[in-house]
């Protein structure tokens, strides 16, 4: 993305808070740029105003009460392949932000950073067209070395990932036991030994995971 002094850009600020919406307002102005911001409080709303506006910037929450955006951005992608998504979330970046980039963010910031940090990340947006943290920058190199870190689902055996997509089809212990030939004592440890390695608590995180990474 070319950046000139006197260019206009075009803002969506998307988070259910609107006291971020706001704060990202006030930084937008102390930064001085030229710019005009759209807001939207949930999936439907972004989707209207990403097909109703020319979008240079998407700052996008991590997380809304419709879903993850893990699900949104290949929409957004898909609607304006030039736009440049800054996913602006609470959540442990150690944890999310690889996720975020594989499914085409062009950045991950915390939520929990300082203002110049702030700052920073959205001038590099808006002047290289990406923003990487020096936290996900260290993941990005461990990844090189952890292929598990860029996806999760890596660290399933073949056999643990079939019964993982089974759960997912909707299949309980005792009707994966029957397909699989197997006891069911047998489904349930490895159910734990699935959750342990993928690091979740329930089976909606599950469906997510593997909608997301496979």
């Amino acid at each position: 993305m070319k950046y000139k002094d006197d260019e206009q850009f075009y803002f969506l600020l998307a988070d259910d808070h609107s006291l971020i919406r706001q704060g990202m307002i006030f930084i937008l102005d102390d930064m001085g740029i030229n710019y005009q911001a759209f807001h939207a409080s949930n999936f439907q709303q972004i989707m209207e105003c990403i097909n109703s506006h020319p979008i240079d910037i998407a700052i996008v929450d991590a997380y809304f009460p419709d879903g993850s955006s893990l699900q949104l951005i290949p929409d957004i992608k898909n609607c304006q392949p030039e736009i440049k998504i800054l996913i602006f979330s609470g959540i442990d970046e150690n944890i999310h932000s690889l996720k975020f980039l594989n499914a085409g963010a062009d950045g991950f910031l915390s939520k929990l950073n300082e203002e110049e940090e702030i700052q920073k990340a959205l001038y590099s947006i808006i002047k290289e067209g990406e923003y990487t943290s020096s936290v996900t920058k260290s993941l990005l190199m461990n990844s090189l070395k952890n292929r598990d870190l860029l996806n999760p689902l890596f660290s399933l055996t073949e056999r643990e990932l079939e019964i993982a997509q089974m759960y997912a089809e909707g299949y309980g212990n005792l009707e994966i036991a029957n397909v699989l030939n197997v006891k069911q004592n047998t489904i349930s440890t490895i159910k734990k030994r699935i959750f342990k390695k993928l690091k979740i608590d329930n089976l909606l995180e599950l469906v997510e995971l593997l909608k997301n990474n496979s």
